[in-house]
């Protein structure tokens, strides 16, 4: 690859054109557009057996499922979520008038703490919102535990968990509701897209009729909804994406690979977290520059992009500092002192499909030319 043309972080994988045509003229030919239509039921079909799960309710992108799945369990009052993730995460809560509870992350994994989760509990606690951080499994089965001791709903953000399999399942089978974001940036898109994951019948029916404006028939309407459907032609892609997805999580796993033999013996940069109970999907990449190394995060991210490599620092800042949520009490820097750390460190390097191995080797150099620099 030249070494001035530009990497970023992801690339969306896009299947022949030509594969594509026979769909768009089904689609014109049909003259269906949305409203549930063949290519819509076809793709939760077959994205109810590529994963592994009971139900799916496919949605126009993820953000709009998180505001669902919360109508859906009709939660109120405080739920309790993680300072480090994107901001749909807390933003749907806002949406839904529900106060975030801020709790700080596992050093190691980036996923909410446990410990911190069942501290933070309190009469107006109803729900607890987890993300399996860059496609690890969160702690499932403490987080269960805790929600069953104290009556609460389990609301996944499974934004980067795409396939992601735990202790021989898919771990999206975990808590009351997975969430999924098909955007272009993840492992398996739909352009823009999302999908809610449930364990019954009865909450799919229920989550059909909240995205569709609430309508039960044409004249019959039992709840405010919104319009969360996703259309014909996203739903296309997405079968057209399907067949290759394995494939292009086995590529992730081997850029994984080589920036793990290139990056592993640096002093002062952490690797990503691996648990020997999951089968991931390397959905990101993520580094963590530490004071052990001569120079900053910021330092290797500006150097980076000097050299047309565009990383990003997924998650800075942190969602407890931005100004909608930076006085919640819950918010308090001196509170979060693991999520904040990460924050501080964190870069998450090149990684999709299309990515060569010299670009990889070339990433590392980069970051390795930091030392000296």
């Amino acid at each position: 690859m030249s070494a001035d043309k530009p990497i970023y972080v992801t690339q969306p994988f896009l299947p022949p054109l030509e594969d594509f045509i026979p769909y768009l003229r089904e689609i014109w030919d049909a003259k269906v557009l949305t409203n549930g239509g063949p290519f819509h039921q076809r793709l939760e079909a077959a994205l109810v057996e590529h994963l592994g799960i009971q139900h799916l309710s496919l949605f126009a992108n993820g953000t709009l499922g998180l505001l669902t799945a919360l109508q859906t369990l009709q939660v109120t009052g405080e739920v309790i979520t993680t300072p480090y993730s994107f901001a749909a995460t807390a933003h749907s809560l806002l949406w839904n008038n529900l106060t975030p509870v801020f709790v700080d992350i596992d050093p190691v994994t980036c996923n909410l703490d446990p410990e911190g989760i069942e501290q933070a509990i309190t009469p107006r606690t109803t729900a607890i919102m987890p993300v399996h951080c860059y496609g690890t499994p969160c702690d499932v089965d403490r987080i269960r535990q805790i929600a069953d001791t104290h009556g609460l709903k389990v609301i996944y953000d499974a934004a980067h968990a795409f396939g992601v399999r735990y202790r021989g399942e898919s771990v999206l089978n975990h808590g009351d509701l997975s969430v999924l974001s098909f955007h272009a940036t993840k492992v398996y898109t739909t352009f823009e897209g999302g999908a809610i994951v449930c364990p019954d019948a009865g909450t799919k029916k229920r989550i059909d009729h909240l995205k569709n404006f609430g309508f039960a028939s044409e004249v019959t309407v039992l709840a405010a909804g919104i319009n969360g459907k996703m259309n014909e032609v996203q739903a296309a892609f997405g079968l057209l994406q399907l067949p290759h997805v394995d494939q292009l999580i086995a590529r992730r796993a081997q850029i994984s690979r080589l920036y793990d033999n290139g990056l592993r013996s640096v002093d002062g940069i952490r690797l990503p977290c691996t648990l020997p109970e999951a089968q991931p999907n390397h959905s990101y990449y993520p580094i963590f520059i530490g004071d052990g190394f001569p120079v900053s995060r910021d330092a290797v991210y500006d150097h980076l992009r000097q050299h047309g490599v565009h990383a990003r620092r997924y998650f800075y800042p942190l969602l407890s500092d931005m100004p909608m949520y930076s006085a919640l009490p819950s918010a308090a820097p001196d509170r979060l002192p693991h999520a904040a750390k990460a924050a501080r460190e964190v870069l998450c390097l090149p990684i999709y499909p299309a990515l060569q191995d010299d670009d990889v080797t070339r990433v590392i150099e980069l970051v390795l030319s930091c030392r000296t620099a």
